[in-house]
């Protein structure tokens, strides 16, 4: 039973997460939303913006703008209890930012093929990073965030014909496991 506890807990703030995703997509922009919580309380919220060709900036990341707002918010905040909740798979940027920040929870729910930064070896990096104990949790409502993603790759202009296009609209939502 206790094992269930922390999957409806990350499910709750992947909700959380889906509606600032739901709030991108809703403006033409790539459906990635992030929460940033820490005892039980969102301190934070952040969607990708300016992905759309007129006005494409890549440090506009949810991410990045979720950790904008919390830093300005909560200037003093402690870093180390936030668990950060996002509907992909954070890039190595973003990934980066967020430890460097002190983020050490990761919640995403769709997989980043094409530039998911989770997946690197950090105890092979310099000191820095090297010693850095993460926690790491993927999957979490990914049927709800892979609707977004194919629903945006049916009409969008991010990434098209890209790794993480084709490899989005060839999943099926009756797939084992989703």
């Amino acid at each position: 039973m206790d094992m269930e506890l922390p999957m409806l807990e990350h499910e709750l703030y992947m909700r959380e997460a889906l509606i600032e995703a739901r709030l991108a997509l809703s403006q033409g922009e790539f459906p990635v939303g992030v929460v940033l919580v820490a005892n039980g309380q969102v301190l934070a919220r952040g969607r990708r913006r300016n992905s759309q060709a007129q006005s494409r900036n890549e440090m506009d990341h949810a991410e990045i703008n979720a950790l904008r707002s919390l830093l300005q918010e909560f200037p003093q905040v402690n870093t180390a209890a936030i668990t950060l909740y996002t509907t992909m798979e954070p890039c190595l940027m973003c990934y980066a930012s967020a430890l460097l920040a002190g983020i050490r929870t990761f919640v995403w729910a769709y997989e980043d093929v094409m530039g998911g930064g989770t997946g690197i070896p950090l105890q092979q990096l310099n000191p820095l990073y090297a010693n850095m104990q993460v926690q790491l949790v993927g999957r979490v409502l990914r049927r709800e965030s892979l609707k977004l993603f194919q629903h945006f790759f049916r009409m969008g202009d991010y990434w098209q014909d890209s790794l993480l296009a084709r490899y989005t609209l060839a999943q099926t939502l009756d797939e084992p496991g989703l």
